[in-house]
């Protein structure tokens, strides 16, 4: 019997749907109790083919739920092990671009919680409005700016899942940003820590916005991660966020910017990326 609240009703559906696909095709049911979620942005999906064991639910097979669209999104969660530790990642996410609603947005967000997960890395590939850092590098979130994008909070509140009015001060758990930087600089990455920005999309910046953003305080610009992160924040979940610079921002480089460059900077940086990931995951404490 439903809730009476449409985002719950769905959640709960989505939920169900999710452990009906995977009930019977694992030994071990911790393979779908993760307690680590990961979603992968754009140009960065190739960590999917590392995960051991993998058993994969596309989205469009769970009834409701929001399918990407996006260019090098593929659409799937992928349940599995990565360096010992049982773990769900998303290969894609969805955007308010798409048209979806800013709660289909952190839908597969409150699932992976109600899955059981305790630690949440976001990742995208976003453009660097901050002229030191360069394409290629990495920055670590310590905050964001969510002020262009609507709150997945809005409407009635879940209790369930979280209090009315979350506190924001520590959105990024500073322990998670200490083991992140350490993993970086261990995998040979160029690593910053900085603030993110999301705007809606999916029109790229203007030059006149990113002077804005960078006036605002801003490192990094996106279409992503932080109505992720607030969602995320609601629920209690410890999250680390990491911004991959696939471009400078409009007006720093003096070229026209494409999907297509954000994508082939993301596979040229795959690597790079994976050992970073990989050693954060080693560092975390008693994951196993």
């Amino acid at each position: 019997m439903g809730t009476g609240n449409k985002v719950r009703d769905k959640l709960d559906a989505c939920l169900d749907r999710v452990l009906s696909l995977t009930k019977g095709q694992v030994s071990d049911p911790a393979q779908v109790r993760p307690r680590m979620g990961l979603v992968l942005g754009s140009g960065l999906g190739a960590l999917a083919d590392a995960v051991e064991d993998p058993l994969i639910v596309d989205y469009k097979d769970i009834e409701g739920f929001p399918v990407s669209t996006a260019p090098g999104h593929v659409g799937r969660f992928i349940f599995g092990r990565l360096e010992g530790i049982p773990l769900v990642l998303m290969q894609g996410r969805v955007h308010l671009y798409e048209g979806y609603d800013v709660t289909d947005c952190v839908l597969p967000i409150r699932l992976m919680g109600l899955l059981g997960i305790e630690t949440l890395v976001l990742t995208n590939a976003a453009g660097a409005c901050n002229p030191d850092f360069r394409v290629g590098d990495f920055c670590i979130l310590r905050d964001h700016i969510s002020s262009f994008v609507p709150s997945p909070l809005l409407g009635p509140n879940l209790e369930e899942l979280g209090r009315r009015f979350p506190d924001m001060t520590r959105v990024y758990d500073e322990g998670l940003q200490d083991l992140m930087e350490e993993a970086g600089k261990e995998a040979g990455c160029r690593v910053h820590r900085g603030v993110y920005v999301q705007f809606t999309g999916p029109a790229y910046e203007t030059p006149a916005e990113i002077r804005m953003a960078r006036t605002l305080g801003a490192d990094m610009v996106g279409m992503s991660t932080v109505i992720e992160a607030t969602a995320a924040n609601h629920m209690g979940l410890k999250t680390c966020g990491v911004s991959f610079a696939s471009n400078m921002a409009a007006g720093l480089s003096g070229s026209p910017l494409t999907e297509e460059e954000v994508i082939e900077e993301g596979r040229r940086q795959a690597l790079a990326f994976q050992a970073m990931i990989r050693f954060f995951i080693r560092k975390l404490p008693s994951q196993k």
